[in-house]
């Protein structure tokens, strides 16, 4: 066996051998069922109860049979959380899991990084929403998250089953609090900052407008009048949507994609406290469904993509002046809905997408007649995929199967025993499964490597770092630890 470079929460075969000799149970599943995403798709309604009086004979029959099966997958939620809490000490140098008042359809770090003097932990920001039940007031929510540093102990086999952390690192127990709720109408679909201004927060509504908030100019703590009052409203969509980012060449540059089957693009310069309705400058219409997500390539800044629930990966060019066509159209980029993309920070020519068909496929901008590579691992539709910031070839995905897989496109089309190949694909390095509801986004941190924040339905955030184990063959040049050299 090569080596104990892949970690994952169901098939822990390779790794096998490492944790017997560790005291381990090597019993673990990856499935988790949960809760079901929001909105279109992505949100679940609330239901009103039902009347039971008028349920049929048949209709009542199976509503009994939906609550047994719900009672049984519940059941096996339980049982194998239980099984990859027990087994954290061995995949994780560190997790925090937090129990939010309320699901957040969004996360994302603001690139804020303290140490305080003396102190063996940093302190960082993540960016949250609210989604509420009907009448209760949402909040664009700013998180404190307290981190290790790289010289801290880590303790990882502690795990505080009334708090669920991992990860002490010493007599520091990690830290996580809202620290600044800022009133939202509805719920917060998403939410990015400004590259250029990390005060400036976008955020995606229920309603067809895109409001930006200078969080440094709010309080902590929101009116109770639940008066929401942005610094800016962009209008220029018909609906409601998903996609936002920023430029990272352009300050103020903003792009948006909406179930109104369109992208605007904004200048947020051009907003002031006199006139704080800005309209679109630019809307492309390129889709026949509604747009997911739309991203800028990092090494172009005019060149972006979109993709949709029409199957379509679109790749405009805002140079060529045409609003109604994009630059490249690829039809059918996945069997089923279009669910997110992301450009490699890396390479000017390679982007990722995720779709409602459970793959995440990989594209060069030279040749969109086919992807270059598929990766298969989930058994849902993906809803976010994102390149790391620190290693050309690692990027995570995050889907309605209530898992976050990290993957190294290095290593696609390495050879595998019968064995491993059982276990997954080689370019497939790790499966976080610490979630029982589904993931609704996922976020890779800017300051520490392989630092994860992800969120799911069921109001859990969790932040949360692999094993070093588990990287360190590729970090290192194949000096990793092997299983066997554990044993």
């Amino acid at each position: 066996m090569a080596g104990a470079h892949y970690y994952s929460a169901c098939a822990l075969g390779r790794v096998a051998g490492a944790w017997r000799a560790a005291g381990a149970s090597t019993e673990i599943s990856c499935q988790t069922p949960g809760r079901a995403r929001a909105s279109s798709k992505r949100r679940q309604p609330r239901l009103p109860p039902s009347s039971s009086s008028r349920l049929t004979a048949r209709t009542r029959s199976t509503a009994m049979n939906a609550v047994d099966a719900d009672q049984s997958l519940e059941q096996k939620i339980n049982e194998e959380y239980k099984i990859w809490k027990k087994n954290t000490p061995f995949l994780y140098d560190l997790v925090v899991s937090h129990a939010l008042e309320w699901p957040s359809l969004t996360v994302q770090w603001l690139p804020d990084k303290r140490t305080p003097p003396n102190k063996d932990y940093s302190e960082q920001k993540l960016i949250l929403g609210t989604h509420t039940s009907e009448g209760e007031q949402n909040h664009l929510c700013i998180a404190s998250v307290r981190l290790p540093t790289e010289d801290a102990e880590v303790d990882a086999r502690k795990y505080d089953d009334e708090r669920g952390e991992a990860g002490g690192f010493g007599h520091v127990s990690a830290k996580l609090e809202i620290t600044q709720r800022i009133n939202h109408d509805g719920e917060v679909n998403r939410a990015r900052y400004m590259p250029q201004n990390p005060f400036l927060i976008a955020t995606k509504t229920v309603s067809s407008e895109v409001y930006v908030f200078d969080y440094s100019k709010h309080a902590s703590k929101p009116s109770p009048a639940g008066e929401c009052s942005p610094d800016l409203i962009l209008s220029g969509h018909e609906k409601e949507g998903y996609g936002l980012n920023w430029s990272p060449h352009k300050e103020g540059i903003l792009l948006s994609g909406s179930d109104d089957m369109c992208v605007c693009l904004w200048d947020v310069g051009a907003g002031s406290r006199a006139q704080h309705v800005v309209e679109a400058k630019t809307i492309f219409k390129g889709h026949v469904g509604v747009v997911e997500d739309v991203d800028w390539n990092r090494h172009h800044e005019e060149v972006f993509g979109s993709v949709g629930d029409d199957k379509r990966l679109c790749i405009w060019d805002s140079r060529e002046g045409k609003t109604d066509k994009a630059k490249h159209t690829i039809e059918n980029a996945h069997s089923a809905e279009v669910n997110c993309l992301s450009w490699s920070p890396f390479s000017e020519h390679l982007l990722l997408t995720g779709g409602a068909d459970s793959e995440v496929g990989l594209w060069d901008l030279r040749n969109l007649s086919a992807r270059l590579h598929t990766f298969k691992g989930h058994d849902e539709e993906v809803f976010t995929v994102q390149w790391a910031p620190f290693n050309e070839s690692i990027f995570g995905s995050a889907s309605a199967d209530r898992r976050a897989l990290v993957w190294d496109v290095s290593r696609v089309g390495e050879e595998q025993t019968a064995e491993d190949a059982a276990d997954g694909p080689p370019e497939l390095l790790f499966i976080h499964a610490g979630h029982t509801g589904k993931l609704s986004d996922f976020s890779w941190n800017p300051n520490d490597e392989w630092v994860c924040a992800s969120v799911s339905e069921d109001n859990i955030l969790q932040v949360w770092q692999m094993a070093e184990a588990i990287y360190a063959e590729d970090d290192e040049g194949g000096e990793g630890p092997a299983a066997g050299d554990l044993e």
